[in-house]
């Protein structure tokens, strides 16, 4: 009887050895996903990183056309501005030689009209001479 125990061990198969493939092969898929998801995860830092470094960038040069702007526009305004005072400059002596002109022919009638020294004769005022 113990040979017919020996051959009916031979003819099915090891249940041990059918788990230990089985285990060993869960084993060897948990460490290629994991080698395979550290893989994924440093190519996303790497991503990460490089995209954190274009923004860095971009944040540079916007940051350089904007403070070429804001000097642009302040020139721009300096010269209106100067443009402005020169112009007021400009209506200001027109408004003095206007001014000037008005007083001064009033002054100048005066001073060039000839003085008569003719008494009036109150009662050959309206008459001709």
């Amino acid at each position: 009887m113990t040979d017919n125990n020996t051959s009916n061990n031979t003819n099915m198969p090891d249940f041990g050895e059918g788990l230990r493939k089985i285990f060993l092969a869960g084993v060897g898929a948990l460490a290629a996903t994991a080698e395979k998801g550290q893989e994924i995860v440093n190519n996303l830092v790497a991503r990460g990183e490089l995209t954190v470094e274009q923004g860095k960038k971009l944040n540079s040069e916007l940051a350089h056309k904007a403070n070429e702007k804001s000097a642009s526009l302040k020139e721009q305004a300096q010269e209106a501005t100067q443009t402005v005072r020169d112009a007021a400059a400009g209506i200001k002596d027109q408004v003095q030689q206007t001014v000037k002109s008005v007083v001064e022919p009033d002054d100048e009638a005066d001073a060039e009209a000839p003085a008569d020294s003719t008494p009036v004769d109150p009662a050959n005022a309206g008459s001709a001479k």
